[in-house]
């Protein structure tokens, strides 16, 4: 996953995106890009080219050929920008997207089911995982002494929780 649509910039159909990933330099006029609401599912996604990339402050201006005006560009907001599976940068053993954490369930280290993470905010000192379940919403800080375990062909991650992390 590359970025998501925040909404259109201005009236010539380009399109205001979230950059969700280390490699946005890598987003530029004749890549092809896949536009889904769901991350999961490249088989429903669209096939669209970058005619013009550009960054604007934190965010990246995407005009694409088939988004001709701003009433097609307002259709995609809240779309995810992916590529396909075979242009991904290669990763190391054990490193993972942050997209394959969207609905990992999370659990204890004294195995008690706190939910499922629907959510991931960056923060730029760490992730923070949002996980959602019996407990109500908790927030899991991405460091070593909170999570212990993630397997992401399992779906499973094992976590610790310290002090002050799990609602009253």
């Amino acid at each position: 996953m590359l970025g998501r649509v925040l909404r259109p910039h201005g009236i010539r159909g380009e399109l205001r995106i979230d950059i969700l990933t280390e490699y946005p330099e890598r987003i530029v006029a004749g890549s092809k890009l896949y536009l889904g609401s769901d991350p999961e599912d490249a088989a429903a996604a669209k096939l669209y080219e970058v005619t013009k990339a550009r960054r604007h402050q934190k965010y990246l201006i995407l005009q694409l050929a088939e988004v001709p005006d701003r009433n097609t560009a307002e259709l995609l907001r809240g779309q995810y920008l992916m590529i396909a599976p075979a242009d991904r940068e290669p990763l190391a053993e054990g490193e993972f997207y942050l997209y394959q954490l969207i609905g990992v369930a999370v659990y204890t280290d004294e195995d008690e089911h706190l939910g499922q993470i629907d959510e991931i905010i960056e923060t730029g000192a760490n992730d923070v995982y949002v996980v959602h379940g019996p407990r109500g919403e908790v927030l899991l800080p991405a460091i070593d002494e909170c999570i212990l375990e993630i397997d992401i062909d399992a779906k499973k991650m094992i976590v610790h929780i310290m002090d002050g992390l799990l609602p009253d």
